[in-house]
Formats: C-alpha cells, sequence, structure tokens
C-alpha cells in the first residue's frame, strides 16, 4: 500500500513538473523584458529616464492585467474540456475567448485619449517624469489588443497542455525585445521611446508566431466554423464565461489596485526610491513568475481533475504543487538572501538608487517563502472554477492591506513592502480556509 501511494505521488510530481518547468522557464522568459527594459534604460545613469519608464510600464500593467482573465478562464475551461474528453468545446472556447479580445482591444483604442491622462492623474506624475512616462505609453498602448490576443492564444496552449510550445514562442519574442531594447536604448539613443517600441515590436511578432502555432491544431481551426454555429452562443454557455470572466476580472483589478498603491506610494517617496522600488518590484516578478509555474500547472491539472470528477486526484494536486511550490519558494529566497543586493545593483549606475536598493532588498529576500502559498491557491481556484470564493478572499486581503497602508506610513518605504508582503499573506491564509469545503461540495455527486 505505502508502496503504491510512493509510486502514485512520484507520478503526481511528474506531471506536476511537466506542466510547471516549461511554465517557469516561460514566465522567466517574460520577465526579462521588464528587466531588459530597466537594464537598458539604467545604463544611461538617467534616475528620472529609468523612474519615467518604471511608471510607464507601472500603468500598462495596470490597466492591461486586469483583463488577464482572458488567459486564466480559457486555461480553466479548455482543461475542463479536455478533462471531459471534449474536443468540441476546446474549439468554441477559443471563438468566445478570442471574440472577448478583440472586443475589449477596439474599446481600449477608444478610449485611449482619456485614459493616458487619466492614469498620469492617479499615478501623480508631474513634470519631466510625467511627459517621458506620457511618450512611453503613447507608443506601448498600441501593443495593448495585440496582448490581449496572446493571453487567449497562450492560454488555450497551456489548457492543451502544449507549455513548451508556449516558451519556445516567448524565448525568441524575448530575444527580439532585448535586441531592439539594445539597438534603440543604447546605439540609436531614442531613450525612452526606445524601449516603448521594442515591447511594441516584440508583442507583434509574438502574436504573429503564437497564431500559426495555434492554427496546426484540428480543434483551433474547428473554432472558425464554431463561430457560425449558434451553439456556441447559447445563454447558458456565455452566461458561464461571464461569471468566470467577471470574477476573476474583478479579482485582477483589486490586484492592480493593490499594485498602484505600491507604485503610487513609492512615487511620493521621489525619483531614487522610485527607481530603487522599480528595480526590486522587477527582481520580484521574476520570483513571482517562476513560482507561477506551479500555478499553471494547479490551474490545468485541476480543471482536468474536476472535469473528469476525480477527487483523489485532485487532492493530490494540491498537496504536491504546495509541497514542490514551497521548495522553489525557500531555494528563492535563499538565492536573494545570497545575491539580492548584488543582483540588483546591476540595473543602475547612479550610487543613490543603488543604496537604496541595498536598504528595501531584505524584503525582496523574504517575498517567495511568504508568497507562494498564494500563488498555488490561486492556481487550484482558477483550474476548479471557485472564482467568486477567490475574489472574496482578495476582498478581504484588499481592505487589511488599505489598513495596513495607513498604519506602517510613518516607517516610509519599509512600511510600503511590510503592507504588501502581508497582502500575499493573507490571500493564501483566506484561501486555505475555504478550501476545504469548497473540495467537499464540488464533488459531493462523486
Amino acid at each position: 500500500m505505502n508502496l503504491r501511494l510512493s509510486l502514485r505521488a512520484d507520478h503526481q510530481a511528474r506531471l506536476l513538473w511537466s506542466i510547471a518547468l516549461p511554465a517557469m522557464l516561460t514566465n522567466v522568459a517574460t520577465a526579462l523584458f521588464g528587466l531588459a527594459d530597466m537594464w537598458a534604460i539604467g545604463r544611461l545613469g538617467d534616475a528620472p529616464a529609468q523612474g519615467a519608464v518604471e511608471l510607464g510600464a507601472k500603468y500598462m500593467m495596470a490597466m492591461l492585467n486586469v483583463f488577464n482573465f482572458l488567459r486564466t478562464s480559457t486555461v480553466a475551461l479548455t482543461a475542463q474540456g479536455a478533462g471531459r474528453g471534449d474536443r468540441t468545446a476546446s474549439a468554441e472556447t477559443l471563438a468566445r475567448a478570442m471574440a472577448a479580445a478583440m472586443a475589449i482591444g477596439a474599446l481600449l483604442l477608444c478610449l485611449m485619449p482619456l485614459a493616458i491622462p487619466l492614469g498620469l492623474d492617479l499615478l501623480e506624475a508631474r513634470g519631466t517624469l510625467r511627459e517621458s512616462a506620457r511618450h512611453y505609453i503613447e507608443i506601448r498602448y498600441w501593443a495593448g489588443p495585440l496582448w490581449l490576443g496572446n493571453c487567449v492564444l497562450v492560454g488555450w496552449l497551456i489548457g492543451q497542455r502544449l507549455v513548451r510550445h508556449v516558451l519556445v514562442v516567448e524565448i525568441a519574442a524575448n530575444a527580439v525585445h532585448i535586441a531592439l531594447d539594445l539597438f534603440l536604448v543604447l546605439v540609436a539613443k531614442w531613450g525612452v521611446a526606445g524601449v516603448a517600441t521594442a515591447t511594441l515590436t516584440s508583442e507583434l511578432f509574438k502574436f504573429a508566431v503564437l497564431a500559426a502555432l495555434v492554427l496546426r491544431r484540428p480543434e483551433a481551426r474547428a473554432a472558425f466554423s464554431s463561430v457560425r454555429r449558434r451553439a456556441t452562443w447559447r445563454r447558458a454557455e456565455l452566461a458561464r464565461l461571464f461569471a468566470l470572466n467577471r470574477d476573476l476580472f474583478l479579482r485582477t483589478l483589486l490586484l492592480t489596485a493593490a499594485l498602484l498603491a505600491f507604485a503610487r506610494t513609492g512615487a511620493q517617496a521621489g525619483p531614487v526610491t522610485l527607481a530603487a522600488n522599480g528595480i526590486l518590484f522587477q527582481l520580484f516578478m521574476l520570483a513571482t513568475l517562476l513560482l507561477d509555474g506551479f500555478e499553471s500547472a494547479a490551474q490545468v491539472l485541476c480543471g482536468e481533475a474536476l472535469g473528469a470528477g476525480d477527487a483523489r486526484r485532485f487532492r493530490a494536486t494540491v498537496r504536491s504543487a504546495l509541497l514542490w511550490g514551497g521548495v522553489m519558494g525557500l531555494v528563492l529566497t535563499l538565492a536573494y538572501a545570497f545575491g539580492g543586493a548584488w543582483l540588483a545593483s546591476a540595473f543602475n549606475t547612479d550610487p543613490a538608487v543603488i543604496a537604496a536598493t541595498a536598504a528595501y532588498a531584505p524584503w525582496l529576500t523574504a517575498m517567495p517563502l511568504l508568497g507562494v502559498s498564494a500563488y498555488v491557491f490561486d492556481g487550484v481556484f482558477v483550474g476548479a472554477g471557485w472564482t467568486r470564493a477567490m475574489m472574496g478572499t482578495m476582498l478581504a486581503a484588499m481592505a487589511v492591506y488599505g489598513l495596513l497602508l495607513w498604519l506602517l506610513h510613518p516607517f516610509g518605504n519599509h512600511g510600503l513592502w511590510a503592507a504588501f508582503t502581508l497582502f500575499f499573506v493573507l490571500r493564501a491564509i483566506g484561501q486555505a480556509l475555504m478550501l476545504p469545503r469548497l473540495t467537499r461540495r464540488s464533488f459531493a455527486a462523486g
């Protein structure tokens, strides 16, 4: 019996890693986009320019990440269809998700003249910082519709367990992005505009390659015919998609508000602290995207288990994801403990910015280990379709986060990082408390 359990655990771990590892490498390639931008502009030794890129990138991330539900819902619905063995559902999911992405992209372009000044006002950008950030955003904004389409295509491929395909595309797109960063910023001397142009071009390249890969799949080609079928647009299916995306949208909106509050509070401390926070935040995102590999694996495997009605496989996936995610979180924490401050200092030549990054680097060290459970539980809840519960835990954590920002304000930037860290811890605690009841309810029929 023990041998059987051990073999089953080994199989579950291998299955988890077969998705998590390519997803982690894919996410590292994605993170290099931001790191390459910060490194290239940092070589100029211009703290306001680096701050403008950081603020502009935060704006774009805030605007677009609220629509990341296109990716997560596509992963969940595609995986659940795969668990049921329903290939028609995969085609219909792709058709619905891409239609939603196209509609949102068109709306964003229409709102562009209003959205940019409003966003800069919310971030309290002023003077030359505002002008440089506006220039960056006006160029990169046109990549928004491409980014939305890429969310759908990536989510559909991941839901099909084709994570390695996504990895190849991310590496290729990242190579294009870095090459353009180096040429446009350091050779052509385009500065902030060069960073934005590199991002726009690489998103276009990524969309073209992803579309070519997706269209090689029979299910994807069937999506064209499913667009014309009335069954694809049944009210029940659209209502299910709307409910899932609504909850994910609101949850992402809350997360984006937390990130905007972090950026806005940091900006109030001046360009040096803003630049230091930008560097540390990019390194935090590097750790986040590594740990997000376990979130992606949990989404796919939990979605398949729920589609198949297999409670035992579902629980095994949760245990395995928490175990191996915790191991990776510990590895990253140790890595940042020994090399985080040194790594952060490589992204700027300004002594004041280097000193500031060293002062706040301990918070970067703590984040991976303390935050990993939140990422794993996000994957579990999305894959299982428990998006309403996830939104509720996010709302509770956000309320406490707002209170902590006020209570810890006298501690300056250290207080800001402390509140941000506790925000992730509180999310994980709320989801852990809800998990047993939701599992029993979802598999009660089995």
